[in-house]
C-alpha cells in the first residue's frame, strides 16, 4: 500500500529552514555565552594583572628609594671608613699623661730636666731594608724634622724619648737608667752623654751668721744680700723607646 504525502513542499521546505535556524540559533547562543564567560574571566585577569602591575610599581618605588637611601648610606660608609683610616694613622697610640706620670715616679727630686721630648720614627717592613753586612737590625729610622716641608711619619710608629737633664753625680744618672730599665714603660735605654758641669745658682745670702743676728746701730740687721754660687752637676741625656709596640 502507498502512503500518500498530502503535506505541501512549500510546508516541509519552511519547517527544514526553522529546524536550520534553531540550531544555528543555539549555536550562535552557545559561541555568544562562551564569548561572555571568556570576556568576564579575561576582564577579572586584566584587573588583576592591573592591580598587581599598581602593587610593583609601588614596590618597584620602594625598592627604588631603599636603593637610593642605601647608595647615599655606602657613601657616608666610605667616608667614615676613609675618616677613621685617617684617625688610625695619625693616632700616636700612647698616653702622653700616664708616660709622664711614670717618668715623676722614676725620676728622683734631686734630678732636674732640662728637656723631655717625644719623638716618632718610621717602622718599615723588612722587606723594604736594603741588605747590610754591618747592620743587623730590621727596623729603619724615619725622622721627620717640622721645619722642613716633608711629611710627618704616619701609621705604625714608636716613639723614642729624649730625656735631658742635670744630676748631682752620675750615680743618679745610672741609678735613673735603671729604674727606666726596669719600668715596663720604656725599652732600649741608651745613655746619650754624661759629663760634668758647673751650674751657676742664685743664693740669697743672710746677714744671720752661725751664732744668731748681726746688730748694728738701728739694731738686727735682717736684710738679705743676694749671690751666686757654682756647684758641680752631672749634665746627661739619656734615650730610649716607649715600649708599646712588638716588631714580629
Amino acid at each position: 500500500m502507498k502512503e500518500i504525502d498530502f503535506l505541501p513542499e512549500w510546508y516541509k521546505s519552511g519547517r527544514r529552514r526553522q529546524l536550520s535556524y534553531r540550531t544555528q540559533y543555539m549555536a550562535l547562543g552557545g559561541v555568544l555565552a562562551v564569548m561572555i564567560v571568556w570576556n568576564f574571566v579575561a576582564t577579572h585577569s586584566i584587573s588583576k594583572a592591573k592591580a598587581q602591575l599598581v602593587e610593583r610599581a609601588t614596590e618597584q618605588a620602594q625598592s627604588e628609594r631603599v636603593s637610593a637611601r642605601l647608595c647615599e648610606l655606602r657613601g657616608e660608609l666610605g667616608g667614615l671608613q676613609k675618616r677613621a683610616e685617617f684617625i688610625e694613622q695619625i693616632d700616636s697610640k700612647i698616653d702622653v699623661a700616664s708616660v709622664l706620670a711614670e717618668m715623676s715616679f722614676l725620676i728622683d727630686e734631686k734630678i732636674v730636666l732640662s728637656k723631655v721630648e717625644f719623638v716618632a720614627e718610621k717602622l718599615v717592613d723588612k722587606q723594604d731594608l736594603k741588605p747590610s753586612p754591618h747592620v743587623g737590625a730590621v727596623v729603619r729610622v724615619v725622622q721627620a724634622k717640622l721645619s722642613q716641608k716633608r711629611e710627618l711619619p704616619l701609621g705604625d710608629v714608636r716613639f723614642k724619648v729624649v730625656i735631658a737633664g742635670v744630676a748631682p753625680n752620675a750615680s743618679d744618672v745610672m741609678a735613673l737608667i735603671c729604674k727606666l730599665e726596669e719600668s715596663a714603660y720604656f725599652c732600649q735605654v741608651v745613655l746619650s752623654f754624661s759629663r760634668d758641669a758647673k751650674v751657676e745658682v742664685q743664693r740669697d745670702l743672710s746677714a744671720r751668721s752661725r751664732t744668731g743676728l748681726v746688730e748694728g746701730p738701728a739694731g738686727p740687721d735682717t736684710s738679705h744680700r743676694e749671690g751666686e754660687e757654682s756647684l758641680r752637676v752631672s749634665e746627661f741625656e739619656i734615650s730610649c723607646y716607649l715600649a708599646n709596640y712588638r716588631e714580629q
